[in-house]
């Protein structure tokens, strides 16, 4: 293969193999992310991505992208082009294949490997496979396999296909063939996994496994064997759901003559009750997060301490910092539990980082998808920054701050403290309104001249809500807002007054 990287020094990156033998590193480090475009890109499907990018990119190996479309079914291209997007947004870009990217771009028509433009490849496999009598055709029908699974079941025994077929010197007359079938033999399995250790499975409970439906269609853990050899895979790092895929891969490669990959099956991603995150019940579309204003930043980050620890207490981390210190000995053996409040605050801190000017590019289209135009840079700056200690996400900006572009309508009733009059409120907000007029207006980002100016009411009043409160709702239109200082700091004196006219004419038409 063209362009492969030089030898994986073991002696550098020994704590990545750990008890493993330095001879059993014979190919250049090269790991895979093969996805199927059968639904919206899963979250946890990014956190394996992310894995084998960081490996990748920590041991100086490379990363390919191969998309497992062999589902003819249910394969979509809106599904391919989800996951294009979403690795691109995230950053992981592959470093080959028909269109390799290296980094994150404009997904024009970039494009990984597709096994469906590869089905020449495995028919030449599968015919070797037959010709040497490793399969063979199945000829037994779906009513066969259910009379054969009951059977066994009352017999007592563990449901497997029967062998029926194994053994048929001619076809049956009158019948055509159903699948190719791999003869698994009756044997111990054992492989060695980076984060499990030894793992041993005994082969005879599996029966002959279906590896396609014809010549021309060959289903997944065959096609998976042929790639990861011809494409030189030297790692497979996956979900721990897969692992009982690799027993029956590890023979079907055997008996092909192929190398083994070196195994390391990360943990599931759990729910806070520890039960497995699902796709059906859970709404865990990495889209999710990126619509609702998460940062790639901040869940690349979020993601790799999912079942994985850097040294120290250090826990925001940038993607190169994550680089650095990505060492698959760090990963633990049980499920990993998704903890929203922990992305919450990585992505508030990952915004902090941002310079003011990239975290507003980045907050504008959501303003834009609420349908309000941001047209004064001055303003969205100021929003920004008050809002900067309490958002969580790129959204929340919108949902605290769209009534600094646009007043809300509000209720009369809203502007009444505790059920207070609206008399007794239009005279306070009467008396802050003259407070506030003699200010000037280069003197309304000073929040304590704004505080000397009120506090005197609010002490008349006994308390500052009958003075804070339908202030703050004046100037916001909102239940809940920072308070009025922070608003007029941002609004400035003209505008500030216009809003609080405003409200006192809403006052008087109740009167």
């Amino acid at each position: 293969m063209e362009g492969v990287l030089p030898i994986w020094n073991f002696r550098r990156n020994r704590s990545i193999i750990g008890k493993m033998e330095a001879s059993a590193i014979k190919r250049p480090i090269r790991v895979r992310m093969a996805p199927s475009p059968t639904g919206s890109l899963h979250i946890g499907t990014a956190r394996t991505a992310l894995c084998n990018w960081l490996f990748a990119r920590h041991v100086g190996g490379a990363f390919v992208v191969r998309i497992e479309d062999t589902d003819k079914e249910r394969s979509e291209q809106r599904y391919e082009n989800e996951l294009i997007d979403g690795f691109l947004w995230l950053g992981l870009g592959w470093d080959e294949g028909p269109n390799p990217v290296g980094t994150a771009g404009d997904r024009g028509d970039l494009g990984p490997y597709r096994q469906s433009e590869r089905t020449a490849i495995y028919k030449k496999y599968l015919e070797q496979l037959l010709a040497d009598g490793s399969a063979y055709y199945c000829y037994c029908s779906k009513e066969d396999l259910e009379t054969q699974r009951q059977g066994m079941i009352a017999a007592g025994l563990p449901p497997k296909y029967s062998g029926h077929c194994r053994h048929l010197e001619a076809p049956p007359a009158g019948k055509r063939p159903e699948v190719i079938r791999f003869k698994v033999p009756e044997t111990k399995v054992e492989f060695h996994d980076l984060i499990r250790g030894k793992v041993v499975f005994d082969a005879a409970l599996f029966g002959d496994l279906v590896i396609a439906k014809d010549l021309e269609t060959p289903l997944y853990n065959f096609a998976v064997v042929v790639d990861d050899e011809l494409m030189e895979i030297s790692h497979v790092i996956r979900g721990e759901d897969h692992i009982s895929n690799t027993p029956k891969q590890v023979l079907m490669q055997k008996a092909l003559g192929f190398h083994e990959p070196i195994y390391a099956h990360i943990p599931l991603i759990l729910n806070a009750d520890r039960s497995k995150m699902s796709k059906r019940f859970n709404d865990v579309a990495l889209a999710n997060y990126r619509d609702r204003g998460y940062l790639p930043e901040a869940l690349v980050n979020f993601l790799a301490l999912l079942g994985w620890h850097p040294k120290g207490n250090k826990e925001v981390l940038s993607a190169d910092e994550l680089v650095a210190q990505f060492d698959l000995e760090r990963m633990q053996q049980a499920g990993a539990v998704f903890n929203e409040e922990k992305l919450d605050w990585l992505n508030r801190e990952h915004m902090k980082l941002l310079p003011i000017k990239d975290l507003m590019a980045r907050v504008k289209p959501f303003f834009a998808r609420a349908g309000v135009a941001v047209d004064d840079e001055a303003l969205l700056e100021k929003i920004v920054t008050l809002q900067l200690s309490r958002a969580k996400t790129l959204g929340d900006f919108v949902a605290a701050g769209t009534f600094f572009f646009a007043m809300p309508a509000y209720e009369a009733s809203l502007l009444a403290w505790k059920g207070a009059p609206l008399a007794e409120m239009k005279s306070s907000l009467e008396d802050a309104r003259t407070a506030l007029a003699a200010i000037p207006a280069e003197a309304f980002a000073d929040r304590e001249r704004l505080l000397g100016a009120l506090d005197p009411l609010a002490a008349a009043r006994q308390g500052r809500g009958p003075v804070f409160w339908p202030l703050r709702v004046a100037l916001s239109g909102q239940s809940a807002s920072p308070d009025p200082m922070e608003i007029m700091e941002v609004l400035g004196r003209e505008e500030s007054l216009r809003r609080i006219d405003a409200a006192l004419k809403k006052l008087a038409a109740t009167a």
